[in-house]
């Protein structure tokens, strides 16, 4: 075969990638490759780092857009009530989680319909029990507004909340963005 031919072959042929998942135990973080800019005009975070370096049930944003964020929380033992005037989406991205849910009543209830981001509960939830569900890696849960929720995991996992920045929210960007 021709030379030209052999690196044409060669160029047409596919290029076989493998897709790996992280997980709490086991993750790269991975990079920003600037070619032509600053990496500091950029942000990159691994939800499983941050999880790894995280107390239990933390709320660390590691994406934003204008109100909206991502938090990344480490999931492990029983967490605190929550509650939220606006609806918010878990997803498992490790481990195994139950969410416990309560409709609230009254004085419990968000008093400002506006108001962005989770809060806690003041004491125990006064309501009807609305349920609980079981979400493990690739599952996701609607936390709906006005309802109070509680995560419970035997083992540490990894949460990521689809929400809207609040007074729960932590930002670390210093510390879980690439720098260099």
């Amino acid at each position: 075969m021709p030379q030209a031919a052999a690196q044409a072959a060669k160029a047409a042929a596919p290029v076989a990638y493998k897709t790996q998942f992280g997980s709490l135990d086991k993750f790269e973080k991975g990079q920003v490759q600037v070619i032509d800019d600053n990496v500091k005009h950029y942000a990159f975070s691994n939800c499983f780092e941050i999880a790894s370096k995280s107390k239990p049930y933390e709320r660390v944003v590691f994406g934003q857009n204008q109100i909206y964020v991502l938090e990344a929380l480490r999931a492990e033992g029983t967490s605190p009530w929550y509650t939220c005037a606006h609806d918010e989406f878990a997803l498992s991205m490790d481990g195994e989680v139950e969410i416990h849910l309560v409709k609230l009543e009254g004085e419990q209830i968000v008093p400002d319909a506006e108001h962005n981001g989770a809060v806690l509960v003041k004491g125990s939830p006064k309501g009807a029990k609305m349920g609980w569900m079981k979400i493990k890696r690739g599952h996701q849960a609607l936390l709906p507004r006005n309802s109070a929720y509680q995560f419970r995991s035997g083992k540490p996992g990894v949460v990521v909340l689809q929400t809207c920045k609040g007074d729960l929210s932590i930002e670390r960007w210093a510390q879980i963005c690439q720098t260099a």
